[in-house]
């Protein structure tokens, strides 16, 4: 049965893009901050952290670090004093922004607004 379970994911992987996808792109964070980072050129990490209202320091860190590991960000190290960092998305990255424009305004409608649908839930 387990030689069964190690078959599927590379099965799924192989003929489900969207397991792919979700697999990279999966998580609370992630979308967010590339919709943050692609209103910037670039942006520094407690500037980031400001926009995203609820985040913790390890979870920001661990998602720019697996944004970075599939190449959708890139971080870059500035030898200034004081030194920092910025993030910024790169060219592969910036082909999900019209699906990420599509997502944005179907938030935005009326239907999705779950305070809008008092007693509802």
């Amino acid at each position: 049965m387990k030689e069964q379970t190690k078959n599927l994911k590379p099965y799924y992987y192989e003929k489900c893009p969207v397991i792919r996808a979700l697999e990279i792109l999966g998580g609370k964070w992630r979308l967010a901050i590339i919709w943050e980072l692609s209103h910037y050129d670039s942006m520094r990490y407690n500037e980031l952290k400001r926009h995203l209202c609820g985040i913790t320091n390890i979870m920001l860190t661990r998602s720019l670090q697996a944004l970075e590991q599939h190449g959708l960000i890139s971080r870059k190290e500035l030898c200034q004093i004081p030194p920092h960092v910025e993030y910024a998305i790169t060219d592969k990255c910036k082909s999900l922004l019209p699906a990420l424009e599509i997502i944005n305004e179907w938030g935005k409608s009326k239907d999705t607004c779950l305070s809008c649908n008092e007693g509802n839930l």
